[in-house]
């Protein structure tokens, strides 16, 4: 793959993202990206070309992640201008500005620019954590990755309804405590669920993640995945989590 030259600002660093010699910008002062995005890139389910969206895509680890899997053109939208630019500029270093775009703007606004049911399928890894009235001690940045301050949960699947075609794909990584919520939200705004997958971080801790994937006006019938375990009784990391790392070129 081709690396390009990019200019980084202070505090920025280049990470590597461990996979077809992929390397993407990321600072310790805005929120950079952890498992969850991670397992989300290798869980979707891509079409092989056509049209692929990540709603919240932060530095846009996702979209640099599924281009290794797909021919699909695949954009990212990010309403926050700082990472929206870090996400941009990684494309550029990676080479890949043929295959990712990445746009800045407002999730709940893009039908407006994009019009309605234009993309195969959708990738989010939302904001978790919804407004309570408690005082949030991060700074702006991570503030805004964690808690539902520019978009709720259901201000995000109404997006992914209108944006994904009938029969399209939309696949989320979410807190286990808001399942049911999720649920209910989703066949609300036609999307169904279709496949589930708890991630336990070790085989006798609760999930603290889930992994789901809906269907654009599918019929009912959904199928519960093998749990997913991070770390073995010895502290390393589950076979399947080295795989998702460290796939095989």
């Amino acid at each position: 793959m081709s690396i390009y030259k990019v200019k980084l600002q202070p505090s920025e660093r280049l990470d590597d993202l461990l996979t077809h010699d992929l390397r993407i910008i990321q600072s310790d002062e805005v929120f950079s990206f952890s498992m969850d995005a991670v397992l989300l890139a290798r869980f979707a389910v891509l079409p092989r070309r056509g049209k692929v969206l990540d709603l919240c895509t932060g530095n846009g680890v996702i979209p640099l992640l599924m281009s290794t899997r797909t021919e699909a053109t695949i954009e990212g939208i990010e309403i926050q201008p700082r990472i929206a630019d870090m996400a941009r500029r990684s494309v550029m270093l990676n080479g890949l500005g043929d295959q990712i775009m990445i746009r800045e703007g407002d999730l709940r606004e893009l039908t407006s620019i994009t019009g309605y049911g234009g993309y195969d399928a959708i990738t989010v890894n939302p904001p978790y954590m919804p407004l309570n009235g408690s005082d949030i001690t991060l700074n702006e940045h991570q503030a805004i990755a964690r808690h539902e301050i520019h978009c709720t949960l259901e201000e995000v699947l109404t997006a992914c309804m209108h944006l994904v075609r009938t029969g399209g794909k939309v696949s989320m990584v979410h807190k286990p405590q808001r399942i049911g919520e999720i649920i209910t939200l989703m066949r609300k705004y036609r999307l169904e669920p279709k496949r589930i997958r708890m991630v336990h971080p070790r085989i006798d801790k609760e999930a603290n993640m889930v992994l789901i994937e809906a269907l654009r006006d599918g019929k009912p019938d959904v199928r519960m995945l093998p749990p997913l375990i991070v770390y073995n009784e010895n502290g390393e990391y589950c076979k399947e989590i080295m795989d998702i790392y460290y796939p095989s070129p």
